[in-house]
Parts: structure tokens; sequence; C-alpha cells
């Protein structure tokens, strides 16, 4: 027989032997000291705080534009008087039949915001086919 190790024990054996194994140099300074120099770190600071201050203006921007749009496409379909009474959705954006459903439900559950028709005669205005008098002056001394 051999003098190799066979088995079980002889794996965890090996995994526990410290020959081979290397371990980093240390510095107790290192760890004390800065990576970067701390002004270089305080201008990335700086730095982020700008653009997430951005980030947030640009977010808010596109929020505003996305309720503008949501509440023009409710005035364009012409459905509800006002389209302030529909309540805000993101998900509606994109649809256009989804939007018309959720505005069919809301006149439904509140008839009061349909929009209202006008039809009939006032009284005023042109009148089609009655004489509204003379065409021109010499036809008034006639």
């Amino acid at each position: 027989m051999s003098d190799t190790k066979a088995g079980p024990a002889a794996t965890e054996a090996d995994e526990t032997d410290p020959v081979g194994v290397t371990t980093p140099d240390t510095n107790p300074d290192a760890a004390a000291g800065d990576s970067f120099p701390r002004e270089y770190v305080e201008t990335l600071r700086r730095e982020s705080a700008g653009h997430r201050d951005k980030a947030r203006t640009a977010e808010a921007r596109a929020d505003e534009l996305a309720r503008a749009l949501f509440t023009a496409r409710v005035a364009a379909l012409g459905m509800v008087e006002n389209p302030a009474e529909i309540a805000y959705d993101a998900d509606l954006l994109d649809d256009a039949d989804a939007l018309s459903a959720a505005i069919e439900a809301a006149i439904t559950e509140r008839p009061y915001i349909k929009a209202r028709r006008v039809t009939g005669s006032v009284g005023q205005g042109a009148q089609g086919g009655r004489d509204t008098g003379p065409r021109d002056f010499s036809s008034l001394f006639s």
C-alpha cells in the first residue's frame, strides 16, 4: 500500500493544514490613514449631492408633466365636465381604452361629473329663414 491518505479523514486534515496558506501583509498605519485625500473625497461628495438634487428635480418635473398629460388626455376625451375629477393614475397614461373605462367607471359612481351637452335654441344668434330687415340703405326709403 502507498503512503497517500485516502478517505474523508484525509481531506479534513488537508483543509486545516497551515502549509501553503499565505496571509496578506497588513500595515497597522494603513487602516488609520485615508485612502484618498480628504479634499478629493469632499469634492466627490459635493458632486454626488449635486447629481442627487438634479435627479430629484428631474423626477419631480417628470411627475408634473405626466400629471399634466393625464389631465389633457382626460379633457380631450370630453367625457367629464372637469378633468380634475378623475384621479391621476400613471398606469392609464399609455392605455387609452383603460383610461376611457376608468372615466366611465367614475361617471357611473358619480354621475354629476359627466359632461353636459347644450341642445336646443336659447333664442339668440342668427336665425335661418327669417327676414332680418333691409339689406341696403336705399331700401329704407321705399
